[in-house]
């Protein structure tokens, strides 16, 4: 068995998990990263996305996160999220409204950086509503 380590999931709503768990699978800006024990210290950007957590129990929970970032070290992990919920709660109308704004925002773009940062966001977003909202 994985030794355990502290994670914490927060929101700016609430505090989603506070506890010993295995492993974590986080949606990084630069791909999914796996913590673990000991990880070696690290800052991420969080992208829209799936974190997976490996609890110390052996269960398994999903949550899914709008952006944020993450702060790893060896002896736990602190995801602050811009927004997230846990998977059995999502909501299809909130993934779809979300989808729109990012269309808007890319549409109303006054610059090629900021159309491209939103049209990055939007790919996200659709990647993201594919995964766990199958039509």
């Amino acid at each position: 068995m994985a030794e355990a380590f502290k994670f914490e999931l927060v929101s700016p709503e609430r505090l989603l998990v506070s506890e010993q768990v295995e492993s974590v699978v986080i949606p990084g800006a630069e791909g999914e990263m796996t913590v673990m024990a000991h990880h070696a210290p690290v800052m991420t950007t969080i992208k829209p996305g799936v974190v997976t957590v490996k609890t110390a129990a052996g269960a398994e929970e999903r949550y899914v996160v709008f952006g944020g970032f993450a702060d790893i070290l060896p002896s736990g992990c602190t995801l602050l999220a811009e927004s997230a919920t846990h998977v059995n709660d999502i909501d299809r109308a909130d993934i779809t409204r979300r989808i729109q704004e990012a269309r808007e925002d890319a549409a109303d773009a006054k610059d090629d950086e900021s159309r491209a940062k939103a049209e990055q966001f939007l790919s996200q977003l659709t990647t993201l509503e594919g995964a766990l909202l199958p039509a």
